[in-house]
């Protein structure tokens, strides 16, 4: 689940890995993703997790970034 913040407004997550080694391929596929949608979330990451804040234009989440974040989503499940 994607956490919802405020000031500024934005939704959250984090991902955990059992090896840096997924972490690269998960970024390879994001990398992709973030081309194709043309959404660019900050992204931070370590040993064994990645992290990422989109911010929001709306008060309401826009299907792109529902969209996208269910994808990013996919992704890690498919891992």
């Amino acid at each position: 689940m994607w956490n919802e913040r405020e000031s500024p407004l934005r939704i959250e997550k984090r991902f955990e890995f059992d090896q840096y080694s997924k972490i690269s391929k998960f970024m390879g596929e994001i990398e992709k993703l973030c081309k194709e949608r043309d959404i660019y979330p900050n992204i931070s990451f370590g040993k064994n997790f990645v992290s990422f804040s989109i911010f929001l234009d709306n008060k309401e989440l826009s299907n792109k970034v529902k969209d996208f974040s269910m994808d990013i989503d996919k992704f890690y499940l498919e891992d």
